[in-house]
Formats: C-alpha cells, structure tokens, sequence
C-alpha cells in the first residue's frame, strides 16, 4: 500500500464511527476545542491526544484499565530509568532525565497509540477512520514501534532467517502472547492463585524482565516439560537453559547509541554505531525464581559509557555495573534450529558462546557476570 497523505491519515469514517460506541461523545468532549464550522475557530484549544497523562478521558469509562496503565513500562517507560540510573550516580540523574525527555519520551505511548491509531514516533495516523480496535493491529501499532529488532524477528525480515514459528505456522498476533493486562500494566496478583489475609501483589514492573515472566513458553507448552512424552534433552536441561537457548536463531545485535542535539536544525536525534547479526548463549545475568536458568541468549544493547556525553561529563560514572550483553528472548523461534541438530552443537562448541574473546577489551569489566569462561565439553557419545 502507498504511504497515506497527512490528510488521508486523520480522515473520519463518520457513518461507521457514529456507530461506534465511542461515536455517540462529540468530538470536543475528548478533544476539547469549539463546535464551530470555522476550522480556526475550531481547533483553539483542541487537545491532540485526549487518552495521554494521567486525565486521560478514556479514565471516565475504563477506569480500571486506566488505573493500572499508569504503572505500565509503555506509559512510564521506567526501564529506561532503571538502567541508566543504575549506570550512573544520583547527582547526574538531572542531565539524564533531559536527555530522556529530548530523545526516548517520544516512544511513551497511550491508550489511543494502540487501539485508535499509529504511535507519532513511527508516522502517526488513525488505523481505521477514527474506528477503535480492541486488538491493537500488529503492524500499525506493535511493530510500528518495536519493528527494528523484534518485528523483524519475529515475520522473517532479516535476510536469509526464517520468521518465527508462531507467525509463519499459527498466524498468531503479538497479543496473543502479551495480553492486555502485561501491556496495561496490571502486574501478577498473588491472590488470584494464592489467596490469603497477607498475600501481597507484585509491585509495578521496573524492567521489562522484572517480577515473573510473563508471558513464558511454559504456559502453552507445559506438555513438553515432563511426563512420558516429554523430550529427552527437556528433561535433561529443564531449569538450566531458558528455552530459547535452543529454539531462537540469528537474531540482531545493536553497538553504542549516542544522542546529540542538531546544530542545524534544533531537533534531537541519535546514532547506532553498529548493528549486526548474532547468536550468542552466555550465563543468566538475571537469575531469579521466575528465571532460574543458568544459560540464556544475550543481545549488544546499544548502551556506551559516552552515550549521553551530550549533556555532561561521565554522566554513566557507574557504566560497569550492567552488562552490555543482555538477557535476551529473541522472537524468532523455531523448532528445529543448528543447536537441535546434536548435542556437541552446543557441547564442546566455543563459537555459539559468549567468551572473553568476543567482548571488546573496554566492556570485559561490566560483562563479566555474563561471560562464559569454561565452554561446556564435547560428549563422548551423543
């Protein structure tokens, strides 16, 4: 399909919208402004996004919904704080939040980024006419945003790499896996599963990897775990390998990111180094009940201790303290993938693994956590 003009973007399919339940409000009870005939007239006041910051008019019908949204890693994009503060020192979190607010607070998203219409930082523009989707379309708002590295990924556009199983084989939406009450913030409630005068609930998700992980392989494919049916090599490696240690594949890699602000033009913008494909298995940096796993897949993230350089001196003074190689759970998994073909794909294998001499000499000190310094042997008989 050609790119829409700007004004086909924001067109109103009036007659259907009308319809709609979300048609019976006049557009200036959520988009304020004034009913007038005189666009000029009209738009004084107009509210652009009515479903953004905390009064949010999707609060007067859905306010549960709302009341836990707040807490979501799309609404406060906490993960990004989490990180850098943790790389840093509290006198330099200022500068940090600038930079944050110039370069990454354009990703926060609301309510109506997903069921209304394309988020602005990947084009903008009303998915239907101004028509509500209860299911967010994948690629106008899901992979619009997460597309470079996960959308990808996940429908097979990385040349030469096949997409995941679950899109090619199942057709399956990313809300199949992450259902609403990930992506609205609800968090796990022990209650539901334990209940109790002191049972406590999880704490709003500071990380996209905190708390339990949601979603996991385990709750569709539970079969595959134990039992009789269950595969040799599951029953084998259960609870020391996350499953995609042996079910993802190629998947991409990301050097350092720096942010500036344009001398020409004023605009803020940033720039990746690098961007390559990798497979690598490293140790769990991240090891918890939920994630027990000994080895996982680990991504380059695009971080650098001069990343934000910009905006002061050695704002990340604490840089080592998280690896640049991450936990990763790339979307691309497969059945059968070069670590099934045998055992010693793996065992006595060092190319698949993250060893000293595949970090860069400046990032050995924050990614020794990771590093896989002993390579499982070879099996004699496999």
């Amino acid at each position: 399909m050609a790119p829409l003009e700007p004004w086909e973007k924001y067109m109103v399919k009036i007659e259907a919208f009308s319809k709609d339940v979300h048609g019976q409000k006049s557009c200036t009870d959520c988009h304020g402004g004034t009913q007038s005939d005189d666009k000029e007239i009209a738009h004084q006041g107009l509210i652009h996004r009515p479903s953004d910051g905390e009064n949010s008019v999707c609060a007067e019908c859905h306010p549960n919904v709302h009341g836990s949204y707040t807490n979501s890693l799309h609404y406060t994009q906490q993960g990004y704080f989490t990180t850098m503060y943790a790389r840093s020192v509290p006198e330099n979190h200022e500068a940090l939040h600038t930079a944050f607010n110039n370069h990454c607070a354009r990703c926060h998203t609301t309510c109506g980024d997903c069921h209304v219409s394309t988020p602005i930082s990947a084009g903008g523009g009303l998915f239907d006419g101004h028509l509500f989707k209860r299911t967010p379309p994948m690629t106008r708002s899901c992979t619009a945003c997460h597309g470079s590295r996960v959308g990808n990924e996940y429908m097979g556009k990385n040349e030469g790499i096949q997409g995941d199983v679950h899109f090619r084989k199942a057709g399956m939406n990313c809300v199949d896996c992450h259902k609403a009450a990930e992506l609205h913030g609800e968090g796990a409630n022990c209650v539901t599963c334990h209940p109790g005068p002191d049972t406590p609930s999880m704490p709003p998700m500071d990380h996209r990897y905190s708390g339990l992980q949601v979603p996991s392989c385990e709750a569709c494919h539970a079969n595959v775990l134990s039992g009789p049916n269950a595969p040799e090599m599951h029953l084998q490696h259960g609870g020391k390998l996350s499953c995609q240690v042996c079910h993802s594949t190629t998947y991409t890699s990301c050097d350092g990111c720096h942010v500036a602000i344009s001398q020409k033009t004023g605009n803020p913008f940033f720039e990746t180094q690098n961007t390559y494909l990798t497979f690598f298995i490293g140790r769990n940096p991240l090891i918890s009940l939920a994630r027990p796993y000994q080895f996982v897949p680990l991504r380059h993230i695009p971080v650098a201790p001069t990343s934000y350089q910009f905006y002061g001196e050695n704002l990340l003074s604490n840089f080592n303290v998280l690896p640049t190689w991450a936990y990763a759970t790339p979307h691309n998994i497969q059945l059968r993938t070069p670590q099934t073909e045998s055992c010693n794909a793996c065992h006595g294998n060092a190319d698949i693994f993250l060893t000293r001499d595949k970090v860069k000499p400046e990032e050995i000190p924050a990614n020794l956590p990771v590093i896989v310094e002993s390579v499982p042997p070879a099996v004699s008989q496999p």
